[in-house]
């Protein structure tokens, strides 16, 4: 199987520092989700059985070339983070690649919708992670449907309670993520309940988001102010600690030396604003002639969204 695109960055990460990404499903996107909010592109074929995309080899291999790579250009990788454009637990061999990238000395992180996580052989995969990240954008089953719109035999009380059975028996850093999205799930009484469950997993932290780069639905917006200043109140008066991510990162992905590859491979999970881009061909030393290519080849694209222009990978 062709591996480019396999690892991607290091990129800057609110909460991991400099990330080298992981993208162990690959295109086409493998997602149990539909997210109205996703910002990989649609997923065409919703799937919850596991199966394997990589051999743990081939990550172990990709990831260790990319350590090099960043250690010769003097960048520091605080975190190996399966983060794929897809749901990165339907990879069976998970944990064997979790165990394998163990023995580079760098810490591990998982971003997971938690769909699969009633299932006790993806929580025993989890656990081997130093970092994980349970996404939960609602708990009550119509804005759960609405927002997420997941694969129709997935059933949410069943993913809470193996959520719950994994905060119990987690040893690393378990954190939550809730993206709100105005008129799917910003209402009262989601967000009620959602911050009560949310609290019963303990996390170190729970962090809301709304949605920054062009999503899946154009219709797929960010509530108002005052409804995130009430769904940040709901929150923060159940859980110790709340973070609202609404802003942009720095622009400062990290260029490689091989930017017609590694370009698309960001783009594939982190569609990039226009200034962000020109910072990475700028300090890479490239010109705009890599994105024509790209563009001709009908690799990348151009769009606008609130304001601003991005590059997306086309799917």
């Amino acid at each position: 199987m062709n591996t480019t695109g396999l690892t991607f960055g290091p990129i800057p990460s609110r909460r991991l520092g400099q990330s080298l990404g992981i993208n162990n499903t690959l295109l086409p996107k493998a997602c149990s989700y539909n997210c109205a909010y996703c910002q990989a592109g649609r997923s065409h074929y919703l799937e919850i059985e596991r199966r394997a995309f990589f051999s743990p080899q081939e990550i172990y291999k990709a990831v260790s070339k990319a350590i090099q790579n960043a250690e010769k250009e003097g960048v520091e990788i605080n975190y190996l983070s399966f983060v794929p454009d897809g749901e990165p637990t339907l990879d069976i061999q998970l944990g064997e690649s979790i165990r394998l990238l163990k023995t580079l000395g760098k810490r591990i992180a998982v971003f997971t919708n938690a769909s699969l996580i009633w299932r006790p052989e993806v929580r025993a995969d989890l656990a081997l992670a130093d970092w994980v990240s349970l996404k939960f954008d609602a708990v009550l089953e119509t804005a759960w449907r609405r927002t997420d719109r997941p694969q129709k035999y997935l059933s949410l009380p069943l993913i809470m309670d193996g959520a719950l059975a994994f905060a119990r028996q987690f040893r690393g850093a378990l954190v939550t993520e809730t993206m709100l999205c105005a008129d799917l799930n910003d209402m009262p009484e989601n967000l009620t309940a959602t911050a009560e469950y949310i609290a019963t997993l303990s996390p170190s932290v729970a962090y809301l988001g709304v949605p920054t780069r062009p999503p899946l639905e154009k219709w797929a917006l960010p509530p108002d102010e005052a409804i995130l200043t009430q769904a940040f109140a709901i929150f923060a008066a159940r859980i110790p600690k709340v973070e609202l991510m609404v802003g942009y990162p720095p622009p400062a992905y990290q260029p490689g030396n091989d930017a017609e590859r590694d370009i698309p491979a960001i783009l594939a999970v982190h569609p990039i604003r226009e200034a962000e881009m020109q910072d990475y061909l700028t300090k890479g030393g490239y010109s705009g002639d890599v994105l024509e290519r790209l563009l001709h080849k009908g690799i990348i694209k151009k769009t606008a969204y609130a304001g601003e222009e991005f590059w997306l990978r086309v799917m």
